[in-house]
């Protein structure tokens, strides 16, 4: 396997007291190089005569090339480590977001016009008109991040605790880049039932929900019932949020190759909630061709282990990933790590398509097949064409709450979609941009007012 890029997931600082000699502190960053780090910022922290206290933030690729990094230096002789931080814990210490009042509280009639007395004229003015609260509460810009911790990122099943850092990024991400207040709700349960009853309790404080980092095939269930049930729009990122930025991706990938949707085949290895919604939203879009894989290989109707969401997708072909591989025109990997391999690329269509996305670490590292395909993408911010989900969960939730939509719709998906793919302009399309970065400022933007557009023609938007 290639040995993988240093990145910020495993940064750290190193706090140094370095003799003020010559070449002390070039042999410091020597060692760090030879070690495989990526040097990053170098901060005079204390300088005397005799000594200067540094700290040094590098890159590693992992937490034992991280300890590796630290331990060539402290063999370095006169060169004393102080202390070693790890950046990304450091980050997460205290928990990543907090709740802040939108008003100050500096009198005593300001207090009583937030909290009693005057509250209750609010709450009596809800309750005559449940409408209301949208208008006077955070009901309209609210979203309830709810997940039960059994399927956190590619971790596994970690339960609701463990899950609680992934949850607080994503309402940072919601905040961040939308505005919306989102709020991690880790449910200590893997049922159900009990999982629908009790987000069906906690609705009426939130305008929307999004489902995460639950299991699959009962992640469907989940998301089809409170649809079903609620008022609010229901979305599950795991799986939609991944179709939606994938099929803007293989919109702009085709134009490319100056192939058509209708007549690619696409392979698609991972059958998971995320693989199905891909799946499900490309043939939406016009794809006819087909073959999903599991860990057995070709999801294929002489197979007798099929769940309902797979049978959907069943083929007559039979067989391995390697043979679902020959002459296809697109991979599409939401699986594992290094289960695509050089010969299998080599052997699909001409001008083929790429998307490894398995996280960290691709279903097969781009600079291993750069040379034999048309386009590759992955879910790294360390590689170009970053397939991520942040493209699109945001927008489509600004979309909906500003609209009041009900429900979240495959029409919104496939406008989505389109927004996103549109904002890369026919003179930027390459081979390495194929998508919008995520700080790119417009793309929120851009599919709220699809998502609103869609919502409306659809007659969902209730205002």
């Amino acid at each position: 396997m290639v040995a993988l890029t240093p990145n910020s997931s495993f940064s750290l600082t190193i706090r140094l007291e370095i003799p003020n000699r010559v070449g002390m502190l070039a042999s410091v960053t020597q060692a760090i190089a030879t070690s495989g780090g990526n040097l990053g910022q170098i901060d005079l922290i204390e300088q005397t005569r005799s000594f200067s206290t540094r700290d040094i933030t590098v890159d590693a690729a992992s937490t034992e090339h991280a300890e590796t990094i630290v331990q060539a230096v402290k063999a370095l002789p006169d060169i004393k480590v102080l202390n070693v931080y790890d950046r990304t814990f450091n980050l997460h210490r205290g928990g990543k977001i907090s709740i802040a009042s939108r008003i100050p509280l500096k009198s005593v009639s300001d207090l009583a016009m937030a909290y009693t007395p005057g509250v209750g004229r609010i709450c009596t003015a809800i309750a005559q008109n449940p409408e209301e609260v949208y208008n006077l509460t955070i009901k309209k810009n609210t979203v309830a991040i709810v997940t039960d911790g059994s399927a956190v990122l590619g971790l596994g099943n970690l339960g609701p605790s463990a899950a609680l850092p992934v949850m607080e990024g994503k309402a940072m991400l919601f905040k961040e880049f939308a505005g919306i207040d989102a709020f991690p709700i880790c449910l200590d349960t893997q049922d159900t039932d009990e999982i629908v009853r009790t987000v069906k309790n906690l609705a009426p404080v939130f305008g929307g929900v999004n489902l995460e980092d639950i299991a699959a095939p009962r992640c469907f269930e989940i998301e089809r019932r409170l649809r079903s049930e609620l008022d609010i729009p229901v979305f599950h990122d795991d799986q939609h949020g991944t179709a939606i930025v994938t099929l803007a991706a293989l919109f702009n990938s085709l134009k490319l190759v100056h192939k058509s949707m209708a007549e690619i085949r696409i392979v698609i290895n991972g059958a998971g909630a995320a693989g199905i919604a891909i799946a499900r939203l490309l043939r939406k879009a016009g794809a006819e061709k087909i073959w999903m894989c599991d860990s057995k290989g070709i999801i294929s109707i002489s197979r007798t282990d099929l769940t309902e969401e797979k049978r959907e997708f069943a083929v007559k072909a039979q067989g391995t990933l390697a043979g679902a591989m020959q002459g296809a025109d697109v991979f599409i990997g939401v699986s594992a790590p290094g289960v695509l391999t050089p010969e299998m690329v080599q052997s699909m269509a001409k001008d083929a398509i790429v998307f490894a996305m398995a996280n960290p670490i691709p279903e097969i590292q781009p600079e291993l097949v750069s040379k034999d395909v048309a386009v590759i993408a992955t879910g790294r911010s360390d590689y170009p064409n970053q397939i991520n989900n942040v493209l699109a969960f945001p927008g489509v939730f600004r979309g909906a709450l500003d609209c009041r939509a009900g429900t979240i719709s495959v029409l919104m998906y496939l406008e989505a979609a389109s927004a996103i793919a549109s904002l890369v302009k026919p003179s930027d399309l390459n081979r390495e941009h194929i998508i919008p970065s995520v700080f790119d400022e417009r793309v929120v933007n851009a599919v709220a007012a699809a998502v609103q557009r869609a919502a409306r023609s659809e007659g969902i938007a209730q205002s």
